[in-house]
């Protein structure tokens, strides 16, 4: 490095690095880096951190708005380790038994659960013991797909085109299957139909049917019936922003609240500032735009931060979410139920096409009390139907009370009585696309092969120097484990520039 460099490098690491967005990519990037001594402003325009991993009060019931499973507590574990401190003390979790129920169409149920050894009673209790012997081959099989991936692709920087270089890795892959589609590799390790569903409906995370899937994202299937799943202890899901964002003041970060970035300011040498509304101006050397990324690109980032990638987005479908507030716990519920519908790749087809599923799979959580979520003898109950985004151009006026009347019909069928007149909130695509989710979707872009790894949107501008990525529209992608990760990757770029 020559001696003018050297110096625009010490002046520029003098500078603020400033976060737009306190979701937790922005946070895990803002505390990774006032963990190494970086001075760091988050701006953030609600009036507290979260982003998409929000909450809703609706009388004396607070629901998790955002993400409801929750996976490999290690990188959870890392981020707060980054700063001192011990995800034990900090943000206590539990690991839910069962991690899922999933209940079948025909009234028979497969309860997913920590152990290789149990797990195949379950399977053997429902499917026989040939299938059991299959599964924990097929299990060992998703061991190997997980350890090919994660150091290479999960857990790895996708900003440079050698990111994708790696040969040995992507032998590797292929050579576990994961360049097949995801059903044809699950169904070639499992017979029995409701253990193929048990393993491919978690393709709906990143946005497409098993049958369109590559078999790579059955590591998420990995990450949730074999790594588990965990909950908070106290404070549900939105306890996560919120412990990271006083570990990263703790850490000397700056937290601003209430506050709208409108414009990154660029000059010759890259970003010197982030004109917020109301004209205040932070000077920066580096930012970290952690917000819904086509929305930035449509306003806040200057021209020559375009990214080809998003020329052409292909959005996940979106949810139709149902928090209700009730006034008993459900008897013999887990955590997590997944109602399986009894169609299949017609409600996967109508999706795709743009139109509601015929007969949908639904995501029950009710979270055992913890008193920060309802008062004593109370409970929440939140239910996920997948519906179309808002790019299908449906009447959500006209088609917004019909699903949800179906919604509240199929709820009672199931065994969950009337809940009609509880006390409730609904989130649909128009209310997802007023919270700022871009297309109506809380799923960003899907991971069809062309917006994955180093196809997706870039964690940093190859044209403005200092500007970079985090969230979940860049690498690794969609799910809390990856944003958290991309916000470090975002957070050792910084680093690495400042040398």
């Amino acid at each position: 490095m020559g001696r003018r460099s050297a110096r625009a490098a010490l002046m520029a690491a003098r500078n603020p690095v400033v976060v737009v967005g306190a979701g937790l990519g922005g946070l895990s990037a803002a505390l990774h880096l006032a963990a190494r001594g970086r001075e760091v402003v988050v701006v953030e325009a609600a009036d507290e951190p979260g982003g998409c991993c929000g909450t809703a009060q609706v009388g004396p019931y607070r629901f998790d708005t955002g993400p409801s499973v929750l996976t490999m507590p290690d990188v959870l574990a890392e981020t707060f380790g980054a700063a001192g401190e011990d995800l034990e003390d900090v943000l206590p979790l539990r690991r839910l038994d069962p991690f899922y129920r999933l209940a079948f169409h025909d009234g028979s149920r497969l309860d997913v659960v920590e152990g290789a050894q149990r797990m195949a009673g379950n399977v053997r209790d429902l499917c026989g013991p040939a299938e059991a012997a299959r599964y924990l081959r097929f299990r060992r099989a998703l061991g190997e797909m997980f350890d090919a991936e994660w150091s290479s692709f999960i857990d790895a920087d996708m900003t440079r085109l050698r990111g994708m270089a790696r040969p040995y890795a992507l032998l590797r892959l292929a050579a576990a299957g994961g360049f097949r589609r995801l059903d044809r590799y699950v169904a070639a390790h499992l017979t029995d139909e409701r253990l193929v569903r048990a393993h491919t409906f978690q393709s709906l995370y990143v946005g497409l049917p098993p049958h369109k899937a590559l078999a790579i994202y059955a590591v998420i299937a990995h990450m949730d019936t074999v790594g588990g799943v965990y909950f908070p202890s106290g404070g549900g899901m939105h306890a996560i922003p919120q412990a990271m964002a006083t570990v990263a003041e703790k850490a000397g970060a700056a937290l601003r609240y209430g506050v709208r970035a409108e414009r990154v300011e660029t000059g010759a040498s890259g970003v010197t500032a982030v004109r917020l509304a109301g004209g205040e101006r932070l000077p920066a050397s580096h930012v970290v735009v952690a917000c819904d990324l086509p929305r930035a690109h449509a306003g806040l980032l200057p021209e020559a931060a375009r990214d080809w990638r998003l020329r052409r987005p292909r959005y996940s479908p979106s949810c139709l979410v149902m928090h209700f507030g009730i006034d008993r716990r459900p008897p013999d519920r887990a955590h997590h139920t997944l109602h399986f519908g009894r169609r299949w790749a017609g409600a996967f087809d109508a999706l795709a096409a743009g139109r509601p599923q015929p007969d949908p799979s639904l995501l029950v959580t009710c979270p055992s009390p913890d008193g920060a979520a309802a008062t004593a003898d109370h409970a929440t109950l939140s239910v996920l139907e997948p519906v179309p985004n808002l790019t299908g151009g449906a009447d959500w006026d006209r088609l917004g009370p019909r699903l949800t009347e179906r919604l509240l019909g199929r709820m009672a069928d199931l065994g969950y009585g009337d809940l009609s007149s509880a006390p409730s909130t609904t989130f649909d695509p128009p209310a997802w696309a007023r919270l700022g989710h871009s297309a109506g979707t809380p799923f960003a872009l899907d991971h069809r092969f062309r917006q994955t790894a180093w196809f997706r949107p870039s964690g940093r501008s190859r044209r403005v120097p200092g500007l970079h990525f985090a969230g979940m529209h860049t690498a690794p992608g969609v799910g809390v484990p990856p944003v958290l990760i991309s916000g470090r990757l975002a957070a050792d770029r910084i680093m690495e520039d400042s040398r």
